[in-house]
């Protein structure tokens, strides 16, 4: 035991040389940045001024200010629907495509392009398909009895908005995960199931959702923390507004660092952003962890 202990540590050892610029890379865009900001969230912080140590009193007024928890609000909203409708459309798509329609290359093909898509771009044709004069959406809209989408008067259709844009976005991410593990059950315990006289109901419930669980779990983290620093698509469309109703927390801290030039104000968001994210992680980690001992046991 004490031998084997002692050249994995030697092969530690050897191998430090090979991924120390890896993990120098890592402490100089990751880490040293991330101490920065919570330097700067415990100081009192703005243009031409120095840093002046306020203890938590940045995380006081944070958690303190309504505007940031009707953003934190607007954000598990729109968080919880996209990630929800998201996972539930990719894995409707990934199990449409494993049954092998028609064109499948085709169709996988036309799934992924708005992954290609940059979000800036994306905003534009979504701003321009849903005018609420001259959009070509609205008008489809109309043809089915729906009324223009008024995303920038009302903050709700402003939200839906953001959401739907999210979800056109980043949906093939959740369904090139989903279909990846999907790909990779084996043809033959399907068979067997089918011989034993198993619905495809009962085939789909009691073996491919326990087996595509990993994947799922995979592509809900990813997801949720991907969804929680949400920022793009809202500044775009709204910028939080009007009257700020449409603000999330990533446009919140965009405010308070570059439009009040309250630094410390900010760098306080972004660590209870990272708290937060840090939080989420650990459930879903936890729970993939469990799975895949329970699977390996």
């Amino acid at each position: 035991m004490t031998e084997s202990r002692w050249s994995l540590n030697a092969q530690s050892r050897s191998a430090l040389p090979f991924i120390a610029p890896a993990l120098a890379l890592v402490s100089a865009t990751i880490v040293l940045p991330a101490v920065y900001v919570l330097y700067l969230s415990l100081n009192a912080s703005s243009f031409g001024q120095t840093p002046a140590f306020v203890g938590l009193a940045n995380y006081e007024k944070i958690l303190t200010d309504p505007y940031f928890w009707r953003a934190m609000r607007n954000t598990v909203v729109v968080v919880l629907g996209v990630v929800h409708i998201e996972l539930l459309l990719g894995l409707g798509i990934a199990m449409l495509l494993a049954s092998g329609v028609p064109l499948r290359r085709l169709v996988f093909s036309a799934l992924i392009a708005p992954y290609a898509v940059s979000e800036v771009a994306a905003v534009v044709m979504w701003r321009h398909a849903f005018d609420p004069e001259i959009g070509i959406a609205t008008h489809a809209l109309g043809l089915i009895g729906i009324g223009p989408l008024e995303w920038a008067v009302h903050p709700w259709q402003g939200l839906l908005m953001v959401a739907l844009l999210s979800i056109w976005l980043h949906l093939p991410f959740t369904v090139i995960i989903i279909y990846a593990a999907r790909l990779g059950i084996p043809k033959d315990i399907y068979e067997a199931a089918r011989i034993d006289g198993a619905t495809p109901w009962q085939r789909f419930r009691c073996m491919t959702l326990p087996l595509l669980m990993p994947a799922l779990l995979v592509a809900m983290l990813f997801r949720y923390i991907f969804a929680f620093r949400l920022f793009s698509e809202v500044w775009l469309l709204t910028q939080g507004g009007p009257a700020r109703t449409t603000e999330v927390v990533a446009v919140y801290l965009y405010l308070e660092a570059f439009r009040y030039s309250n630094f410390g104000a900010a760098a306080a968001t972004g660590w209870i952003m990272v708290l937060a994210c840090m939080l989420l992680a650990s459930l879903y980690l936890r729970r993939l962890y469990r799975d895949m001992h329970a699977h390996a046991s």
